[in-house]
């Protein structure tokens, strides 16, 4: 062969061969599994999915708490041209697995957010991997768009589970044409989508067993009081009961294991106390957060029993725990909480993380009990039998057992450094 048909011959393979790859990118899509909740935005992308990729598109719903939000999901996936639709009750591996792990590490993101959303994509991300092999799907998608959090954590879960999987992101598609919501909801009326949003409440909601989310619309004014008909978990303080409710929350290992005395899956017991501190109207806050994409947004969370949960929590850890134990976990709660908000449940930063968090809840046993008042979660008494707390040394009474002229050297040996320090300065 000459030199010159063989760069001919290259040329030819090279350019049938970027042809094939550009096929793989665009068009050869035969299965896809799409993380479906039957709002706007995944109803849209679900029909989008099928013109678009002229494929079969198979809806998958976990499970996870949202109640009355999944009636009728499964004709409405199938009259948007769902092939089929797995509906997948997770609640209870959503709470033992992820909620309570996180529980146990008392994480909560910049201070205040208890990580309700955070916490159920990774486990929706890994069902939608395992559907997919079942299925033979080669490709997996999701609702999320280009602005927010979620779209980083079903994708990173994706990948850690499943290297090989293709992603389809239709918010980051070229095709995707759709730029507003208000552009959404004519192709959802234009393909007879029911539709879930309305102009009187127009901002958008996300539920689990641990919490409800709500975002956008009305509420991406920051000094805007979210209005009163929004929330759904909990009752507003001012029509809370005038009387407080008492809860006792048993304790093992850091895990809750009963109420009041009651043994329950961790489902049920958290379902049990967000009804509990719901009409309390506990669980409320409004805060604006930095996004890991790199924006600040304003999200308004109801977390009801997940508040009380974490008080009680942190009651029976102070009398169960070892101060340095404490402290040193304490100073990971940061890392951990920012590795479930940014999506990195799968990494093995994640994993090693978790294990020491574990190791220091061995102790964690005992029961807390609180006072849920108009809106208030208030820490009245907590017990344990294995409580490091000793009432015979702790008491300001006479007492047998503490000589209080020892103090006089450990505050001296303490003091030498600050004591050399002014004698510089002098």
């Amino acid at each position: 062969m000459s030199r010159r048909r063989f760069w001919k011959f290259c040329s030819i393979r090279v350019f049938f061969n970027e042809r094939k790859e550009i096929g793989i990118v665009t068009n050869q899509v035969r299965k896809v599994v799409l993380a479906y909740s039957g709002g706007l935005d995944t109803s849209v992308i679900l029909r989008w999915l099928i013109e678009t990729y002229k494929c079969e598109v198979i809806a998958f719903a976990a499970d996870i708490g949202q109640k009355e939000e999944l009636d009728g999901l499964k004709e409405k996936a199938i009259a948007t041209g769902a092939g089929k639709i797995y509906i997948e009750n997770l609640r209870e591996e959503f709470v033992s697995d992820f909620v309570f792990p996180a529980l146990r590490a008392n994480a909560c993101y910049e201070g205040r957010y208890l990580l309700g959303t955070s916490l159920g994509r990774p486990l929706i991300a890994k069902k939608q991997i395992e559907i997919a092999a079942a299925e033979g799907a080669d490709a997996v998608a999701h609702g999320a768009t280009g602005k927010g959090n979620d779209q980083v954590r079903f994708e990173l879960t994706y990948m850690a589970l499943n290297p090989e999987i293709r992603i389809i992101s239709p918010w980051r598609d070229e095709r995707w044409s759709f730029d507003s919501r208000s552009s959404m909801v004519a192709y959802a009326r234009k393909h007879n989508i029911p539709l879930l949003l309305t102009e009187k409440k127009p901002y958008s909601s996300d539920r689990n067993l641990l919490h409800i989310s709500h975002e956008g619309g009305i509420l991406e004014d920051p000094w805007a009081e979210p209005p009163e008909d929004m929330f759904v978990l909990t009752a507003s303080p001012e029509v809370a009961p005038d009387i407080p409710t008492y809860v006792e929350v048993a304790f093992e290992k850091g895990n809750p294991v009963a109420v009041d005395g009651v043994k329950m899956t961790p489902a049920k017991l958290l379902d049990h106390l967000n009804l509990l501190a719901g009409r309390n109207g506990i669980g409320r806050m409004d805060m604006v957060e930095n996004r890991f994409v790199g924006m600040k947004s304003r999200g308004v969370y109801e977390t009801p029993g997940g508040t009380v949960l974490w008080a009680a929590h942190q009651a029976v850890e102070t009398i169960t725990m070892d101060r340095e134990v404490m402290l040193m976990r304490d100073s990971l709660i940061p890392k951990y909480a920012q590795l479930v908000y940014n999506g990195f449940w799968y990494s093995p930063e994640m994993k090693v993380l978790q294990k020491l968090i574990d190791e220091t809840q061995e102790n964690v046993r005992g029961t807390a009990r609180l006072k849920l008042y108009k809106g208030n979660c208030i820490v009245v008494g907590r017990k344990s039998p294995q409580s490091l707390y000793m009432e015979d040394f702790a008491t300001f009474e006479k007492d047998m057992v503490y000589n209080q002229s020892d103090a006089t050297g450990f505050i001296r040996l303490n003091a030498l450094r600050l004591k050399i320090q002014a004698l510089q300065k002098g």
